[in-house]
């Protein structure tokens, strides 16, 4: 089978075209021993099936980055058939550094002139038969967003793979050329492969082909010595960057003719995307603007009451068919007199989904039940234990994928790159810059490649920074939490939605806060640069938004399958084996109804092994909701200790485990500030086992324990100031407000201590 590699700079839309050749056999995983993406799949539709890799998007083939080594090393050591270069059009010259680079391996190169469409568009036309005349190589004009050209460009590929290329260099300068030549021939007498290509990187003095070559370093520093340029000294590196760019401006980019400018015709200037960018990146509406956006998501996802129908306008619905569609089947009736409640407003679409599929899997343990036997352990197993977990967490799968659905519509229509460029003024004067932010961005997926792809921040501590706020950008794996805890009763004067909204914005305001005061005693002012492209704005493709989903939807399956399977039978057996009466054993009991006058089947929990060791544990975290209404105070206060326990494993277990112990929305009965210290507690927390091994990948001896220790004690201080401060209001709402003005007040007062610190910083 044919092996094509895709390369190309960032936002250079080579992953829209790997998904458009690729479909559905895409996969992704992680490179062995690095934790940057690989993404593989297959192009059918030729006569025979060509494999195709995704290599991360790089701007050149120097080691600055893991991505840069990791596609390095593949076109190097791998050895593909043909490199498909994706060049990005409307940026022409800038993306051609790249293309000299790869011409200088020995491998068939394709260029791709992706968003060629829009060039078109604009009114600019780009010679494509000079410019591949020029760079000696298949030039192919296609559009990836669009699928436009496509299969031209992999039958180019084909043929172009099926002949042998010698590696070019575009360096003119006689000296540095003749330099060149002499370790080239070097090279080659040593058996180097691709020697034109090492050549020049010892030339560069690039770091892994002097570590490769030590011998010939001293020929490199010899010549060095005795070369002196007007400009660069006797920087080869930049030197030769130099030779780059100048021949691209003389040879590539001439092949490029630009349209008329409009501001010669009298005409706005700008594009659209600058347009749109006027008003998402201003420096007063940028942050509102986005807290608009994620309100909407949430308000879409987990509102029970759609545009707030109910609450404004009193809308309710009392026609018992209507009320099933909208509940799953669900309808409430009153207690004393027996009669259907209305129903207030109008469901999300996310609770929607999420009713109807919660009536699915309730189906289905019901259909389980119908034919299993009474009174056996095996029957409790199956469905008190592993399936009334796994239905705790599958229940809440269309919530969590609508969830996901419209973070990839803003990840692939370009705005989420404008996030991190937003964020970055308000991180910088706290000590981290938007870079930062990209990992943490990453979080709101999962916490293990976010924690991984810390190792791309340059300043060490920066990047212990960055790992220990992770946990305040809550992961995928904590939204059934979100999902249950906004159904339960404490939210009935309080939308679920604003619930769910306040945890995820106010973990990123509390990211700000916790790095403010990381910043406050810490003597380092260090803030490392910040320099990002902003793709241009166009309308999310379908086909990358499913396979964005299909990828969560998998992952959540196989989590579901294996790890959580495995905990919920952990818990079953702990709590239903205990001590009744002095006695052993399984404590699955016969027992009359008094409400029904029939025998069913208990099994009496509070005697459990799971019991003894929650009611121990309990005592820990009793400050954090003690009163009435707190998550540690009653007798089901052990229930809700072990489920968080329980997250250490994977954070989908909480629910699972307090599903399995008897606690749904009907029956958590926790107070507001009660909720809100659990889900502070579960937010901020050690987030997995899973994300415990990527800390310790990415730190070593005690900044890791150091991080294990700040995520416990940001854990459990904050849901005990949270808990404490929120009863108070329900007591005296004007001490409540005393005391968050006074804290509001100590955070304002350290930001202005930090901020004048960095304003003396930058100006020293």
């Amino acid at each position: 089978m044919r092996k094509f590699a895709l390369a190309g700079n960032p936002n250079s839309g080579k992953t829209t075209l790997f998904n458009s050749l690729t479909g559905a056999t895409a996969h992704v995983g992680n490179w062995p021993g690095v934790t940057v993406d690989k993404r593989e799949g297959t192009y059918r539709k030729l006569g025979e099936p060509i494999y195709i890799v995704d290599l991360p998007g790089i701007y050149s083939l120097s080691p600055y980055t893991p991505e840069e080594v990791v596609s390095r090393n593949y076109i190097l050591e791998e050895k593909p058939d043909c490199v498909i270069n994706i060049i990005d059009a409307t940026n022409l010259e800038r993306n051609l550094y790249l293309t000299t680079q790869l011409l200088e391996i020995d491998v068939p190169v394709v260029v791709a002139l992706n968003m060629s469409d829009v060039v078109r568009k604009n009114g600019d036309k780009i010679d494509a038969e000079t410019l591949s005349k020029r760079l000696g190589t298949p030039v192919v004009e296609i559009s990836a967003l669009r699928q436009e050209n496509l299969d031209a460009l992999m039958e180019a590929a084909v043929k172009a793979a099926s002949n042998e290329r010698k590696g070019s260099t575009i360096v003119s300068d006689k000296d540095l050329l003749h330099l060149i030549s002499d370790v080239q021939i070097a090279l080659e007498l040593k058996g180097i492969e691709n020697p034109l290509f090492h050549a020049v990187k010892l030339v560069e003095l690039d770091e892994l082909e002097t570590a490769m070559h030590p011998d010939l370093v001293e020929t490199v520093n010899k010549f060095k010595a005795s070369f002196k340029n007007e400009t660069f000294g006797s920087d080869f590196e930049a030197l030769i960057a130099d030779e780059r760019y100048e021949y691209i401006a003389k040879n590539y980019a001439t092949t490029l003719t630009k349209a008329p400018k409009a501001e010669d015709k009298g005409e706005d200037t700008l594009t659209k995307s600058d347009k749109i960018d006027k008003v998402m990146t201003h420096r007063i509406w940028a942050i509102p603007l986005f807290v608009v956006i994620m309100f909407f998501i949430f308000h879409f996802t987990f509102s029970e009451d759609l545009f707030f129908l109910n609450r404004i306008f009193g809308l309710e619905i009392s026609h018992e068919g209507w009320i099933n569609f909208f509940t799953g089947m669900a309808p409430e009736f009153d207690e004393a007199t027996g009669e259907l409640l209305p129903l207030g407003g109008i469901p999300s679409i996310g609770v929607w989904l999420q009713s109807w599929f919660g009536w699915l899997t309730g189906s289905v343990i019901d259909w389980f039940g119908s034919w299993m036997p009474a009174g056996q352990w095996y029957t409790s197993l199956v469905c008190d234990g592993l399936l009334t977990g796994l239905d705790a967490v599958l229940s809440f799968v269309p919530q969590i994928m609508i969830l996901f659905l419209f973070i990839a519509i803003l990840e692939d229509s370009g705005y989420m790159a404008r996030v991190a460029f937003i964020l970055d003024r308000a991180f910088r004067k706290f000590g981290l810059s938007g870079k930062a932010f990209i990992p943490m961005l990453t979080g709101f997926g999962c916490s293990v490649p976010a924690i991984m792809a810390t190792r791309t921040l340059e300043d060490e501590r920066e990047k212990n920074r960055t790992i220990r706020l992770m946990t305040c950008f809550s992961c995928g794996a904590k939204a059934p939490i979100w999902a249950l805890l906004a159904g339960v009763g404490a939210m009935a004067g309080f939308a679920g939605d604003i619930f769910v909204f306040t945890i995820y914005v106010g973990g990123i305001a509390c990211a700000i806060i916790f790095a403010l005061f990381m910043k406050l005693f810490s003597k380092d002012q260090y803030v490392s640069p910040f320099i990002m492209e902003l793709p241009q704005y166009h309308m999310p493709q379908a086909r990358n938004v499913g396979a964005h989903l299909w990828e969560k939807f998998k992952h959540y399956l196989i989590k579901a399958g294996t790890i959580i399977a495995a905990c919920t039978i952990v818990i079953w057996a702990l709590k239903s084996f205990g001590w009744e009466d002095g006695k052993f054993g399984l404590l699955l009991f016969e027992e009359l109804n008094a409400e029904t006058g029939e025998m069913e089947w208990v099994l009496h929990i509070d005697g459990s092994i799971l019991a003894y060791l929650g009611r121990g544990l309990r005592y820990f975290f009793y400050p954090l909701g003690c009163l009435e209404g707190g998550w540690t105070n009653n007798v089901d206060g052990w229930k809700y200790v072990v489920s968080t326990l329980t997250g250490l494993i994977a954070k989908e277990d909480v629910v699972a485990t307090m599903a399995e112990l008897g606690l749904d929305e009907g029956t958590v009965g926790l107070s507001l500030a009660g909720v809100y210290s659990f889900a502070v507690y579960n937010l901020f927390t050690i987030p997995c086992f899973a994300a415990i091994g990527a800390a310790s990948g990415e730190q070593k001896g005690k900044e890791f324990w150091l991080t294990m220790l700040w995520w416990f004690a940001m854990s459990y201080g904050f849901a005990l100031v949270v808990y404490w401060v929120g009863s108070l209001y329900a007591v005296a709402w004007w001490g409540g407000l005393l005391v968050t003005l006074a804290l509001a007040g100590a955070v304002v007062g350290a930001g202005i201590v930090v901020s004048r610190r960095h304003k003396a910083a930058l100006a020293q």
